[in-house]
């Protein structure tokens, strides 16, 4: 059927909508009718990070510790950080919050005899997370004063019972020395059980008294201790911002009661985020098994073990692991194909300059997908 608009009701009933349509737009302010569309920006700020490993050709001056003359050292390909994105005048402006995945890597660096390395930047290093190079680096900053989650864990068995009186007050030291506002401690001590002597606080005479109430005697379940303790105490801590979870044992390494393996101990400080420094009480001239234990686990969770030659220089122990506390490096940056699997990603930092160790974990757990 062919319709004819000329002088039929079709025609009629177009001329009706365009009067009606005109009466609607004089009634519409004039700069209304111009506005811009609405816009939406992405409130995130991210950075690509594609450095190798190896380092490039290019060289650039980095001044490591004040005083000290400028080094040359090879730096990675420089992370690209756009502008965020900025909305045009005019138009209401939505801000999404984005979700991501975060990594928070803590770590040391040394040369080689052990001195720390201060004042470095993000060019300084490459990263590898799981074989890849992490899609965004979010900050990179040197962190002397992030707040502190410690726990001190005293071996009360029988072997160590001689010296345990030393141990005690080089803790309760060590406490008076490195906790500030906003840091947390707790104290227990282990043998084939834990005593949770003082629980998390900020208070030092609490946990001066807490370290006094223990006392020694019994076989040692070290790495049930550690297990317990990691998934008990620094598992649940569920915090906004990046703190320092730590761990100091003060043990002779041995085990002769446990049930889990030293494997699972590890496992369990790397699934709690958490760096275990140990502090040796075998004074004898030789290396234990014990000592070993320590070594192993403390470089898996990014710490450091001291072996002291004299009881008195466990104090010696405690004062360099406040000190390394107070020269180490953030890095909080998004993984590349991340996935909620559970699984282990393994962890490569390593600094461009070969003169400099760096400690870190060796990786992490990925979290479990939500039941």
């Amino acid at each position: 059927m062919k319709v004819t608009f000329r002088n039929g009701p079709a025609s009629r009933l177009l001329a009706t909508s365009t009067t009606i349509l005109t009466l609607l737009l004089s009634a519409i302010p004039a700069d209304a009718q111009t506005s811009a569309t609405p816009q939406t920006t992405i409130a995130a700020r991210q950075t690509s990070l594609t450095v190798p490993v190896l380092p490039p050709a290019s060289q650039s001056t980095i001044q490591p510790q004040s005083g000290a003359a400028p080094q040359s050292v090879p730096t990675p390909p420089q992370a690209q950080i756009p502008d965020s994105a900025t909305p045009s005048p005019g138009g209401p402006v939505t801000t999404i919050k984005v979700q991501a995945n975060e990594v928070n890597l803590i770590f040391t660096v040394t040369d080689k005899k052990g001195r720390f390395i201060t004042g470095l930047k993000r060019e300084n290093f490459g990263l590898l997370d799981d074989g890849h190079p992490p899609v965004a680096v979010l900050t990179f900053t040197q962190q002397t004063n992030l707040p502190l989650r410690v726990g001190i864990m005293l071996d009360t068995s029988s072997s160590i019972r001689q010296r345990f009186q030393f141990e005690q007050d080089s803790a309760i030291q060590f406490l008076r020395q490195v906790l500030h506002r906003g840091d947390l401690a707790f104290v227990e001590g282990f043998d084939i059980q834990i005593d949770v002597s003082q629980g998390f606080t900020n208070d030092v005479p609490l946990l001066d008294q807490g370290i006094r109430k223990l006392r020694p005697g019994g076989g040692t379940a070290f790495f049930d201790a550690l297990y317990r303790t990691c998934h008990d105490q620094m598992l649940p801590l569920r915090e906004e911002g990046a703190v320092r979870r730590v761990l100091i044992v003060v043990s002779d390494g041995d085990d002769n009661y446990s049930r889990f393996q030293e494997s699972d101990a590890i496992k369990m400080c790397q699934r709690a985020e958490t760096i275990v420094y140990g502090i040796s009480t075998n004074i004898s001239p030789s290396k234990s098994r014990g000592d070993e234990v320590l070594r192993v686990i403390s470089e898996a969770t990014g710490g450091q073990a001291f072996y002291p030659v004299r009881i008195e220089d466990v104090a010696t122990g405690f004062h360099k692991i406040e000190e390394e506390l107070r020269s180490q490096y953030s890095l909080i940056y998004r993984p590349a194909a991340f996935k909620n699997d559970g699984s282990f990603r393994t962890i490569n930092l390593q600094a461009f300059d070969r003169r400099y160790k760096v400690r870190v974990h060796t990786g992490y757990f990925a979290p479990r997908p939500p039941d």
